[in-house]
């Protein structure tokens, strides 16, 4: 099997210079980590599958430079370049990745710009990234999709390769429901389509795992049970993957002999002061003003601290063509010199500032040197560099002074954890952080360092793949009970070998979608043909098992020529015979119930009560997702209490929550109505767990039907009710309708 990873960026980016391509490796987190990822499959003797690597190659290419471009992806990389045009990439990657997307999602929604022909270009690069994908896809691949630039992709993939096991992971923080819904209603929907075109999507925090999860609840009605969203068709599963480094590499180059000799000349330049060491891109979303603010309160309540210690600040470009950018760096350096003005001396400088990339040769010097890491960002997805600065720390000492705003703040427990908001902790965490003894140091870097050179990059990447090999081993499993293939052939040659026939079919769900009020989920005139020709049919015999009153039933169904079942079974109407009740029962007790489910209606705005002979239900498919869902739980709980003692039982339901009596359900009912047929061939067919009772009493040949995918006692299912029709229109021997696209 092989591993297609696709990301806005390939390992290496192409610049040209007199007219030539020149290669580099790419700069960043994602493509450093995943490269060190697959570059250590040689490396540490893990069986890790082959790989391809899809992305843009950080330049407008030429047409006579392509070739050149895809040799070296493919020799150096193993890679395929994505060629896009630099105009196309300005509106997708400067305009919505980074003015919509990237504010949003970080929580500045002032920041966001709303642009409907950037949301296009988006949706544009989406499409061209899918067709590289479908261009190279092989029919064992297992595909990983990465981060905000690509959040369309799955579905589009879905949609060519709907047995692909697909995995997205997200980089940055997935914001709450309340920052998320800022987007236009059209576009927050297509984006939470097309990540549920994924068969695994991974976060870096439980906090970005739940905030998601609320925003599928109430854009796409789909809710969860422990992280797996079930889908009509299949399953999601949504988890928390903390992404970590490559923990040995920084270890070894801070004990090697390059970086022993940096520290000790930078030492003997910062002679008698401790070091704290700060390093970010210039981004709003990094806090740097907020820093220096911090370190300039800091000084400002610690005088006894002017002349030792020195605050080294290295800010590495990013995007120096933006108006915005350019103003933050102006912000930043009169920052810096008004620090370095109001309290620096002619003996002491207790600033440093830098605006320039390290690589990595120059960096871990700087992590061992420093005595305190200021890392804290006013939001981050994750922020390795606090893992970095650990890593380097082969004597186990200094001080991780971390903003509780980053991902890696979940894990890292034994950093100083600070609000970046807020100056004065900044100064606290610093005075904490100076004042710190050596052990208490060792102690908290000890917990560290064995928790990261655990969890690193290698093992990040490992869990997420072996994840993603899971749901293709269960969606297998499920898929091998879907009722097609040579499993829909048989029943449809046992169906045609059959004198005497039973079907036993629930209505909503099952024959026709779920509308927003029961009232509004009446029989079309497609189903009225289907249900008449198979009753034509003297070999069927028909009864459909229904929660609805017995009055509704009899009103949309009573001049066809079939038995019907409802409340769950409290009522029977053979074909031809009147109403009876299966089971002596009351409904005194609705009158005692009523005021409580009447409460919840008031409370839940969108919730109603529906009322039958001998059962209430409360509805709440119109009422906003989260309320609903928590004011089911406590009702249920509320009526599990109330009607201990008496013959009643509560049971939660497809969008309600219902009372009725105890001993009544669809398969004592499904029983009586077989009593005296002896069918050779029997179909049921359901959605929700009141058809279970029936799936059970059924015997071992029958077919039964789940509708949806979900844990049941069918031997089969099927994805939606159009399915059913399908299939019923089959076995009436009905001409097949066109699908609608929907």
């Amino acid at each position: 099997m092989r591993l297609l990873i696709v990301s806005n960026r390939l390992p290496f980016t192409v610049s040209f210079n007199g007219g030539a391509p020149a290669f580099k490796p790419s700069a960043g987190g994602l493509t450093t980590g995943l490269w060190s990822y697959l570059d250590s499959q040689a490396l540490d003797g893990v069986d890790r599958p082959d790989f391809l690597w899809l992305g843009w190659p950080g330049a407008g290419i030429p047409p006579e430079h392509e070739a050149a471009v895809r040799a070296y992806g493919a020799g150096q990389y193993k890679s395929s370049p994505v060629f896009l045009a630099e105009e196309c990439m300005d509106r997708f990657y400067l305009g919505f990745c980074n003015k919509t997307i990237w504010p949003l999602f970080h929580y500045f929604p002032v920041l966001t710009h709303y642009d409907e022909d950037n949301w296009q270009e988006y949706r544009n690069i989406n499409r061209l990234f899918a067709d590289a994908v479908i261009s190279a896809i092989r029919p064992d691949d297992m595909l990983w999709v990465h981060d905000y630039h690509l959040m369309l992709l799955p579905k589009l993939v879905r949609e060519r390769f709907p047995e692909m096991p697909i995995g997205f992971f997200l980089h940055i923080p997935f914001p709450s429901w309340e920052i998320f819904r800022m987007l236009p209603r059209a576009w927050r929907e297509e984006i939470v389509d097309g990540l549920l075109g994924s068969s695994l999507i991974g976060f870096h925090t439980h906090d970005y795992v739940r905030d998601f999860l609320t925003s599928v609840l109430r854009t796409a009605g789909y809710e969860h049970q422990l992280g797996n969203l079930t889908l009509r068709d299949r399953v999601v599963q949504v988890e928390t993957f903390p992404m970590g480094i490559d923990f040995d590499r920084f270890a070894a180059a801070a004990l090697g002999r390059s970086a022993e000799d940096r520290v000790a000349e930078l030492r003997q330049k910062c002679l008698g002061q401790k070091v704290i060491f700060s390093v970010d891109r210039l981004d709003y979303t990094k806090g740097l003003i907020n820093r220096l603010r911090g370190y300039e309160c800091f000084l400002r309540n610690n005088p006894q601290w002017h002349g030792k210690v020195v605050f080294v600040v290295s800010v590495a470009p990013s995007r120096v063509g933006v108006d915005s950018y350019q103003a933050m760096k102006l912000e930043l350096e009169q920052t810096v010199g008004r620090i370095v003005g109001d309290f620096g001396n002619v003996h002491w400088t207790p600033l440093v500032y830098q605006f320039r990339n390290l690589t990595f040769e120059e960096i871990v010097p700087l992590y061992r040197l420093c005595d305190v890491a200021l890392i804290t960002p006013l939001r981050d997805g994750m922020n390795l560099v606090a893992k970095e600065f650990i890593a380097s720390r082969p004597d186990q000492t200094g001080v991780l002074i971390l903003s509780e705003m980053a991902g890696a703040a979940k894990e890292m427990g034994e950093a100083i954890i600070i609000n970046p908001f807020h100056r004065e902790d900044f100064a606290r965490a610093l005075e904490q952080a100076l004042a710190m003894p050596a052990e208490e140091q060792v102690r908290r870097n000890r917990l560290l360092q064995e928790r990261l050179q655990r969890y690193n990059v290698m093992r990040w990447a490992d869990d997420f793949v072996q994840a993603l090999l899971s749901t293709q081993k269960t969606e297998a499993a499920r898929r091998a009970r879907l009722l097609t293939g040579k499993a829909y052939s048989s029943m449809i040659q046992q169906y045609r070998a059959a004198s005497h026939r039973a079907l036993l079919l629930d209505y909503d769900g099952t024959l026709v979608p779920f509308a927003s009020g029961p009232e509004l989920a009446l029989p079309d005139a497609e189903l009225i043909e289907i249900l008449t020709a198979l009753s034509a049919d003297a070999a069927n015999q028909i009864v459909i098992i229904s929660g609805r009153p017995r009055r509704i039933l009899e009103d949309w169904f009573g001049q066809l020529p079939l038995s019907l079942i409802a409340e769950h079974g409290v009522w029977l109407r053979r074909q031809g015979e009147d109403w009876r009740m299966l089971k002596p029962m009351t409904a005194d007790w609705k009158e005692r119930v009523r005021p409580i489910l009447q409460l919840y209606v008031d409370r839940l705005p969108g919730a109603l009560l529906e009322e039958k002979d001998f059962s209430l239900a409360w509805h709440f498919r119109r009422a906003d997702p989260e309320q609903a869902s928590l004011c089911a739980k406590e009702l249920a709980d509320d009526l599990a209490g109330y009607t201990r003692n008496i013959d009643v039982q509560v049971f939660e339901g497809n969008k309600v929550v219902e009372l009725r009596n105890a001993g009544v359900n669809k398969g004592t009912a499904a029983m009586e109505w077989m009593t005296g047929r002896t069918p050779e061939f029997t179909l049921a067919s359901g959605d929700d767990w009141t058809d279970e009772d029936l799936f059970r009493v059924l015997p071992a040949s029958a077919f039964s039907v789940r509708i949806g995918v979900a844990t049941t006692a069918a031997r089969y299912y099927l994805v939606t009710h159009t399915a059913v029709r399908r299939m019923l229109r089959e076995l009436a021997s009905l001409p097949a309708i066109a699908p609608t696209g929907k």
